[in-house]
């Protein structure tokens, strides 16, 4: 059956333009091909992903940012195919000479030796048993994960050794290895987190292209619970004018699907970020477009983008105190303000299980 739209833009991707790097002098111009347009689709012409070997010799950033709850993370990919017209990490393909538009979203650098890194790294002497975090930049579920289980690989090695490990998502694709949560929950070593912004399949397919649908994504909380996988879900980010109203909604289905709590953040755009989303937001949502930005510039100071430690999640003012209030109210009532264990290091195996097996 054909699908009916009238958005314009490229078929599964949520940036509608690719402009040029801040730190490029030339910008690139690329003309409009029809023949690369699908005539069943008007949606725009597909792009496919482009998968780059990315030959980086360590895999384990470090983080001394006061308001991030990560001291350590590793980043199997960088760009995401998920899409996110908002997500942060895009100006981060600047670096390379590519852009945070389509670039980001279809020229994909994976860390193919990723889990060999990672082995070497928790066997050395220099190696302190920490929590790491997957996703810290862009999600490591996304789709060509599916294909190249990287992220699998690397769970394997965290599992040999019980070093504990934090994952972020919005791909279903992350019960594919409840099998080895499973042996990580045993020793306090795993905690997932799914992203759920909105519970309306046509705003997530449009801000969130290739995203699992939010439906899935209750699904992996539901299908993690049940397999004793602490899993817990992030509101992030809360769009002030567009997905606010959701809170409540989102909550109760989380907690009804056996979440053990939830945290959020507000949209903030920088960089280039902030003019594709502008763009996106006057192509998708025109009537709620002047709303849209003038509340996050309301919670920004004025701006799209508050960079300072302590207001950059959240925000500040009115409209912020509201969300923060809103949030709080409705996690206490659905039941997701409850503590639970930390991870603990207490497992951790020095060089790790020589009877493992397979690791990639």
């Amino acid at each position: 059956m054909k699908q009916e739209t009238t958005k314009p833009g490229v078929h599964g991707r949520g940036a509608l333009e690719n402009p040029a790097g801040r730190f490029e002098k030339l910008a690139t111009i690329e003309e409009r091909d029809d023949d690369f347009h699908d005539p069943e689709d008007e949606s725009g012409k597909r792009l496919p992903t482009t998968v780059f070997r990315d030959a980086s010799r360590s895999v384990i950033s470090t983080n001394d940012s006061p308001d991030i709850g990560m001291e350590a993370s590793v980043n199997p990919y960088r760009g995401c195919e998920h899409g996110c017209i908002y997500c942060y990490a895009r100006p981060t393909h600047e670096y390379f000479g590519l852009s945070a538009g389509l670039d980001f979203e279809t020229k994909i650098f994976a860390k193919t030796d990723a889990p060999e890194l990672l082995r070497a790294k928790l066997a050395s002497k220099s190696w302190e048993p920490k929590v790491i975090t997957f996703s810290g930049v862009t999600d490591c579920y996304q789709p060509i994960e599916r294909k190249m289980k990287i992220t699998r690989g690397c769970m394997q090695v965290l599992a040999a050794f019980r070093n504990p490990a934090v994952v972020i998502t919005k791909n279903y694709l992350v019960t594919r290895d409840i099998d080895i949560f499973k042996e990580m929950a045993a020793v306090q070593a795993i905690a997932v987190n799914l992203s759920i912004t909105t519970l309306d399949p046509k705003l997530a397919r449009a801000m969130e292209p290739r995203a699992s649908r939010p439906a899935l994504r209750l699904r992996a909380v539901e299908e993690l619970a049940k397999a004793g996988i602490p899993v817990s879900v992030m509101v992030a980010p809360i769009v002030p004018g567009l997905t606010e109203h959701e809170i409540p909604a989102i909550l109760e289905a989380v907690a009804n699907a056996g979440a053990r709590t939830a945290h959020y953040t507000v949209m903030s755009l920088p960089y280039g970020v902030k003019d594709l989303f502008q763009t996106w937001i006057a192509e998708h949502y025109p009537d709620r477009a002047k709303k849209v930005l003038n509340r996050i510039r309301e919670i920004r100071g004025g701006k799209l983008n508050d960079p300072r430690f302590g207001s950059r999640m959240k925000g500040e003012g009115v409209h912020a105190d509201q969300v923060a209030q809103i949030f709080a109210h409705y996690k206490k009532r659905y039941g997701l303000d409850r503590r639970y264990t930390a991870l603990s290091t207490a497992a951790f195996r020095c060089g790790g299980n020589d009877g493992q097996g397979e690791l990639f």
